[in-house]
């Protein structure tokens, strides 16, 4: 029995209030309107900036529906949607593409204008100013578009990629962790053959920066992290040394400028500390270093450096989702099954949906790298 046009009763992981655990719930999730789409999902990775929403480091209304990181099937769609039909293989993207605004039309920026990241903040409702969700009486919002802590999501069609039929539940990782890591190596440092680059903490988004750099071509790929633990790891994604933070008196970039004759080429900040975004600005070489941040910081933290960091030739980059763009999304998926690089090292958990706040201590704990939930 179709159930497009209908209100669908599932299950979803709601976020009642800051820091507590989710609770699992029915929920209903409505119809989409106009240029929507109602998504059945299947899996969803649980990322290090689900936790920071929680916290509100990352600052979105509550009560909430988290979940970024998704892959999943269209169940229905909304009037004057076109580029994807009922029955499609999707990942919800948390970065729209309008194709229409100054940031769609370059080839330097996936920050479409419609970004809620790019107009100051979540508000966590539909572009009509609703949710499609509730509970028990009251509305759930959404968050970054996307929401798929849910069996069943709607998201906007600016906010959603084709992939193919085939793409196995790890491909939900490209929706967030692995795309995020890759693409700041490959499309915003542009990472070149026979660099040398250091990759700052080493969970998902930084193992998956280790493997954008081997994939580009370093010669050099240094991580650096505090849990020697996950050396192995990233030795298994193409890291060829890692440097733990705790062994080491002096500090961690005099370290590396140490080992590489005065400086990486490329550094690749993936934790959303300040004082490590410094240490991988000043890990670089001064006369033409890039560093690029992408890590998520608290609200009021503020990086404050000395002008002479950047004179001498740095580059200090910001990165959202890689530089990524729905039809390179689509590609990646697409590399990915065609084995140019793997998923499957940075699973450390398979999950249902009930075991969510599992996941989450994961992440509190650092021990984890990437947990997913198979629906």
């Amino acid at each position: 029995m179709s159930t497009a046009g209908k209100v669908i009763k599932c299950k979803a992981a709601v976020a009642w209030e800051p820091s507590k655990p989710l609770s699992i719930e029915d929920i209903e999730v409505a119809p989409p309107k106009a240029h929507e789409v109602r998504i059945k999902i299947i899996s969803s990775g649980v990322c290090g900036s689900d936790h920071s929403a929680l916290n509100q480091i990352i600052q979105t209304p509550f009560p909430v529906i988290l979940g970024h990181e998704g892959i999943g099937v269209v169940e229905s769609i909304g009037e004057g949607v076109t580029k994807v039909k009922p029955g499609d293989k999707v990942i919800p993207l948390f970065v729209p593409e309008c194709g229409k605004c100054r940031g769609c039309n370059t080839p330097n920026s996936n920050m479409c204008v419609k970004s809620e990241f790019a107009s100051g903040g979540l508000t966590g409702l539909m572009e009509d100013g609703t949710s499609r969700f509730t509970c028990k009486g009251k509305m759930i919002h959404h968050y970054a578009g996307t929401s798929t802590f849910s069996e069943y999501t709607v998201v906007s069609d600016l906010c959603i990629a084709k992939v193919d039929a085939n793409a196995p539940i790890e491909a939900c990782l490209i929706g967030c962790g692995f795309a995020t890591g890759y693409g700041a190596a490959i499309n915003t440092a542009m990472v070149t053959k026979g660099s040398s680059c250091a990759v700052f903490g080493l969970g998902g988004v930084g193992f998956s920066a280790i493997a954008g750099c081997k994939n580009a071509g370093a010669s050099r790929i240094i991580g650096v992290g505090s849990h020697k633990e996950k050396f192995p790891k990233a030795m298994e994604m193409g890291a060829t040394e890692c440097v733990s933070t705790k062994d080491h008196e002096k500090p961690i970039h005099e370290v590396i400028c140490g080992m590489t004759n005065g400086g990486v080429d490329f550094a690749i900040e993936c934790t959303g500390r300040i004082s490590t975004m410094m240490t991988a600005l000043q890990s670089t070489y001064p006369c033409n270093g890039v560093a690029v941040l992408q890590g998520v910081a608290s609200p009021q933290d503020i990086l404050s450096l000395h002008p002479g960091l950047l004179l001498s030739g740095r580059t200090l980059k910001g990165s959202i989702y890689g530089g990524y763009k729905s039809a390179g999304i689509t590609k990646l998926v697409q590399d990915y099954m065609s084995k140019k690089f793997t998923l499957d090292h940075l699973i450390s958990k398979r999950l249902n949906m009930a075991e969510i706040n599992e996941a989450f201590e994961l992440i509190r704990s650092g021990t984890g790298i990437r947990s997913i939930m198979i629906y």
